[in-house]
């Protein structure tokens, strides 16, 4: 089974933080994601660290027996300057070196984090000018921005997310419908709630984002779990 945590955080530099755990199944199916993530997995005795791109896609994902992960994931806005998050989309790069206590980052080695002290670990790399943040590119994701020309605005959000805000918004509207569907709504009241144009156009969207169809989702599916990771709200 796969058993997935997550919970919301009080830092502007955080949207969720999650823990999970693998166990008597082979993969996982993978969400795409606007956000990219600062990831620790264990596995037999052994760590690993790495930093996740945004994932434009639902993929499958090996999930090893008795396996635990731990994630922070960052909010729209939130960057590393030394490490430009749009050559990660769809990829990950990995510490060069990970043990139980430490892992290296920007050549420099830091305590690791765990799913109780994520706002600390994120502080502290604030501090030392690890991670940065835009208040522009939440404010342009989320709605429209005044003031500042469209071509420099999107510019900005490509920077810090990888993406464009139309593509940020067909993942997060993807993520809702699949909540949504989840939850019980019919194909017909999601089209109508979220503003797809009709259920083929939530069918394309869903394949593509989620890795599921309408009918899939309304079911459950112990054999290939769902990971939507952090929940978003319906």
């Amino acid at each position: 089974m796969l058993e997935i945590e997550d919970r919301p955080s009080d830092s502007p530099y955080v949207a969720r933080v999650w823990r999970g755990r693998g166990s008597g199944i082979e993969r996982m199916r993978s969400v795409a994601t606007s956000h990219w993530e600062l990831v620790v997995w264990t596995h037999r005795g052994r760590v690993g660290v790495g930093v996740r791109g945004p994932e434009t896609a639902a993929s499958l994902a090996d999930v090893p027996d008795d396996s635990e992960s731990f994630g922070i994931s960052f909010a729209h806005g939130t960057s590393m300057p030394h490490l430009p998050i749009p050559r990660l989309v769809d990829g990950q790069t990995d510490s060069r070196r990970a043990t139980p206590r430490s892992f290296v980052l920007r050549g420099e080695e830091w305590a690791l984090p765990d799913f109780d002290s994520a706002e600390q670990f994120v502080a502290r790399l604030v501090r030392a000018g690890v991670l940065v943040r835009d208040p522009l590119v939440a404010e342009a994701v989320s709605g429209e921005v005044t003031g500042v020309g469209a071509r420099s605005v999107q510019r900005r959000v490509v920077a810090a997310t990888g993406l464009t805000r139309s593509t940020i918004r067909q993942i997060e509207r993807a993520r809702r419908a699949a909540l949504l569907l989840r939850a019980g709504a019919v194909p017909l009241e999601v089209v109508h709630r979220l503003g797809y144009h009709d259920q083929p156009h939530l069918s394309r969207s869903l394949t593509r984002f989620v890795g599921r169809t309408a009918t899939h989702l309304r079911r459950v599916d112990t054999a290939e779990p769902l990971s939507l990771l952090y929940k978003t709200d319906p």
